[in-house]
């Protein structure tokens, strides 16, 4: 085919071969397997397993146990091919190009039958000098090899130890040695994924031609001179130049809302060369900083580089910079030992408020702009800042970046190693070192971005004796922890940004895990740094079950999807909880067993003799327990934000696990595969909400807690109100005094014995009447309502099945829903199907006769098809 052309060139009729080109190599390519069985069309970007797919080769991978079936597609050596015409004479320019942005991952490329590189990480650009191979008719073959083999191959000849861990848990159905390959470690399967070990071109590919120079990257970072009071930009540009002779030129930086147009001179030799600029923003001029969602706006300026060099050579970067600066403050806190562990962006402290985030699949050709849109302002519409973007998947796409600047959510950056132990042979460092260098000069620009992170419970994984290492080969399993992270991975970061922390390892002790020679003994230590925390068998309506921490990077609870995401992956036989699909989609040992037994703490496990009806009652009980564990959790992180108890405490990080899944099965995420909102999504849109009233026992005591996220004081005052299960009339309320809550804090506004609060409420008892607050002023609303439960559910008395209809009507693109209840109902659900979109609130707990609630499509839909699909599910229903 004939292939359309990129050329940058003069703008005064400079002659052609003084110019650029970039030829596009996107689209169709042909795949076959290794034995050349199977031919076939293949898109690129995209992967063996999606081009299987669109020609109707395999279904859909993650139908039913088709995880298991194409378990051959990774074991296979797969050739991509492509044949291309071009329409010059490519001996007229001084120097040609082959560039990958992304391969996945173990390759040689040839072009023309005549090998011209190899690949082995999928996380880095690869450029290859074709300029003596490349011809008027060209082939460009890429030949993989399995990951599944490769990954076996290396580990085999590492002789000298073992390298751990071997494999996943037979649970995971997983394939093995992932440490050894720079893949995404999640694709040869994980606690909630499966195993897809995928080949192919996954980004960009083009041919890039040129006399003269090339730009090969561009990149900028925002400092603030803290001694003088201004904003500098630093700008970092470099070319590849292949003129024998010097060439001049100017380099024109202009930001004009900022009213900045500068000139600077240059000169580039023979060879590679960057050019490193330095902007001075006046004093005089206001620059807006860039805020976290929910702290203020995100404020970008519009800033243009242009480069005019000689033979009327232009290259020309346009970009958006922000301005913000981050610390992580790690200083001693009075009444507590130990070290405080947060962050302030701009000078002020914040809470971060948020989630963990994992690939939105295992196959990336799925994953849209309009995809991320939507996760990313699922997000934000849940009240949270902050993502973790997770080590074990993939430093995401440039548009996930973007759109995080945009949208103000801060980005916790792991890098790409995950649960394992990793070898550090000469071959591996030298990928992993390019890998790094690549990644940071990548993604620094994004003011999202702030903090770097080594890895993911690795140190933990060496220090706690996950893997049974023997003990005579400790030293050399610290040496190579010490080799990756901190003298290399460290070391380039820190030579590459020095904008923002650098931590080794999530969870750390942070400052403490530093000065312990960069591995503490005990990396859970809860006065210092990050802690992940899981426990699945106490009560998690307790909230002494879990740590009063300095930040809490993960934690969480397993539900299931709703019945219309797994639909799509499964049959009729497969909708029982005790299924072998069922069992088959659980990665999680036992995992099933642990939400039911969890569920039993305070609900009753349904008991309907339909089995589809029991089925559908389980999903939905799976996601109340989900969605009560993390409120519980959350707002204990939240409320011990300024308090110190027994020493312990100003927490200020709470990062559930985790956002997103990346098929359709059991895990711990609340919006599931395709973005429908989970419940314990909703429930987040309160939990994180700015100003929340947080209510707990202690010893027969309630304790009632204002905490404010705000960045100022708020008069307020706060109402508690006690409903009684039998009846939509209200029992009793009170209300406090007007008083403030101050800026970022958490305080104590309510404090009652039960016995004495019931006292004032006639007929009410722990089991037949539940407990709700709020914040207000003048009559309006502050917070969220919130609730506590007297007693465990499964135990309520008078609780009745309600009768709960809806009357839809449509304004605009919203639609709304007027709900009336016969009667109180606990966790009241809305479901419209498969239709996408949202809803204003969901999941709540309805003790007034009428409520409106809105819905949000995501696609043009329709209030006939609103109404067919529509259906309410309450607590009571599943008795």
């Amino acid at each position: 085919m004939l292939l359309r052309l990129l050329l940058l060139l003069a703008p005064c009729g400079a002659g052609f071969a003084t110019g650029v080109v970039s030829i596009s190599l996107r689209g169709n390519w042909k795949i076959h397997s290794g034995n050349g069985s199977l031919q076939l069309p293949a898109a690129v970007p995209g992967c063996v397993h999606s081009a299987l797919f669109h020609q109707r080769i395999i279904k859909d991978p993650y139908y039913r146990f088709n995880n298991l079936d194409y378990r051959w597609i990774a074991l296979d050596n797969w050739t991509y091919t492509k044949k291309f015409k071009l329409r010059f004479d490519m001996s007229k320019w001084s120097k040609v190009n082959l560039v990958f942005e992304g391969i996945d991952t173990v390759a040689v490329v040839l072009l023309n039958s005549i090998p011209i590189g190899k690949t082995d990480n999928m996380f880095r650009r690869y450029s290859f000098d074709i300029t003596h191979v490349v011809k008027a008719v060209n082939i460009i073959e890429v030949r993989f090899q399995s990951p599944v083999i490769y990954a076996d191959q290396r580990s085999k000849l590492h002789t000298a130890y073992w390298v751990p861990p071997s494999c996943p848990p037979p649970v995971q159905d997983g394939e093995c040695h992932v440490n050894f390959i720079r893949k995404m470690q999640c694709s040869f399967g994980w606690d909630w994924g499966p195993s897809f070990p995928t080949q192919g071109i996954w980004k960009d590919v083009r041919i890039e031609a040129y006399n003269i120079c090339h730009l090969d990257y561009f990149t900028f970072t925002p400092i603030y001179d803290n001694y003088m009071k201004t904003w500098n930009l630093k700008i970092e540009s470099s070319f590849d130049v292949v003129s024998s002779k010097l060439v001049s030129g100017e380099a024109i930086v202009a930001i004009p809302e900022l009213n900045i147009q500068q000139t600077n001179n240059i000169e580039l030799q023979h060879g590679e060369r960057t050019v490193k600029l330095f902007v001075k923003i006046d004093k005089a001029v206001i620059v807006e900083t860039w805020w976290p969602h929910g702290h203020g706006n995100q404020t970008g300026y519009n800033m243009t580089v242009l480069f005019e060099l000689d033979g009327g050579l232009r290259f020309e970067k346009s970009a958006k910079v922000y301005f913000r600066t981050v610390e992580l403050v790690e200083e001693p806190i009075q009444d507590s030992p130990g070290l405080s562990f947060y962050f302030k962006i701009n000078g002020l402290p914040i809470f971060l408020k948020g989630s963990n985030w994992i690939p939105a699949d295992l196959f990336q050709d799925r994953v849209t702009s309009a995809l991320l849109r939507l996760f990313l302002q699922s997000v934000v519409d849940a009240n949270m800042n902050a993502l973790r973007v997770w080590g074990g998947g993939i430093y995401e796409q440039d548009e996930f970046y973007k759109l995080c600047d945009e949208l103000g959510i801060m980005i916790w950056q792991d890098f790409m190693f995950a649960c394992a132990l990793y070898p550090t042979d000469e071959d591996f460092m030298d990928s992993v070192r390019e890998e790094v260098t690549q990644q940071v000069r990548r993604l620094k620009s994004h003011p999202s971005i702030i903090t770097w992170s080594g890895n993911n419970e690795n140190e933990a994984a060496l220090m706690m004796g996950w893997y049974d290492t023997q003990p005579n080969y400790s030293h050399i399993y610290i040496n190579d922890y010490v080799t990756l992270y901190v003298k290399n991975i460290r070391t380039i970061v820190l030579e590459g940004d020095q904008t923002r922390p650098f931590i080794t390892s999530s969870p750390t002790n942070g400052a403490k895990t530093t000065a312990e020679g960069w591995l503490s003994p005990n990396p859970y230590d809860l006065n210092y740094g990050d802690v992940h925390f899981y426990d699945y068998m106490s009560d998690c309506w307790d909230w002494r079950t879990f740590p009063k921490a300095r930040f809490v990077s993960e934690y969480g609870y397993q539900s299931w999807p709703s019945f219309s995401t797994l639909e799509k992956v499964s049959s009729e036989e497969d909708w029982s909880y005790e299924s072998r699909f069922a069992l088959h989609r659980q990665h999680l040992i036992d995992g099933n067993n642990k939400m039911l037994k969890q569920i039993e703490l305070h609900f009753k496990l349904p008991h309907s003799a339909d089995q589809l009806r029991r089925f559908k009652d389980t999903l939905y009980l799976t996601q109340v327990m989900q969605a009560q564990c993390v409120k519980t959790e959350t707002e204990f992180y939240r409320r011990s934000r300024n308090e110190i108890v027994s020493g312990k405490g100003h927490t200020m990080g709470a990062l559930y696990w985790q956002l997103n899944d990346i098929w359709q099965a059991p895990s711990w995420s609340s919006l599931e595969y395709g973005g429908k909102w989970k419940m314990l999504h909703y429930f987040a849109r309160h939990f994180f909400a700015p100003l929340l009233a947080v209510g707990f026992e202690d010893k027969d005591v309630l304790f009632i807690y204002g905490v404010s996220d705000l960045h100022s004081d708020h008069q307020t005052m706060l109402t508690v109100r006690v409903h009684t299960w039998s009846s939509l009339e209200l029992v009793c309320s009170e209300s406090t005094k007007p008083f403030v809550i101050k800026a970022g804090e958490s305080v104590l506004l309510y404090i009652k014995p039960v016995p004495e609060l019931l006292k004032g409420c006639p007929t009410c008892t722990r089991q037949s009447c539940v407990v709700s607050f709020y914040l207000s002023t003048d009559g309006e609303l502050l917070s969220p309502i919130n609730y506590h439960f007297l007693s465990s559910l499964k135990n309520a008395k008078g609780l009745l099945k309600a009768n709960i209809t809806a009357t839809i009507s449509q304004q605009g693109d919203t639609f709304v829903f007027d709900l009336k209840t016969s009667a109180v109902a606990p966790f009241v659900w809305l479901d419209v199907g498969s239709i996408p979109g949202r809803f204003s609130d969901n999941g709540f707990l309805m003790t007034e006769k009428t409520r409106t609630v809105f819905f949000y499509p995501w696609k043009p839909t329709s209030q006939s098809e609103l109404e067919q699909s529509f259906h309410v599910t309450s607590l009571a229903d599943t008795y």
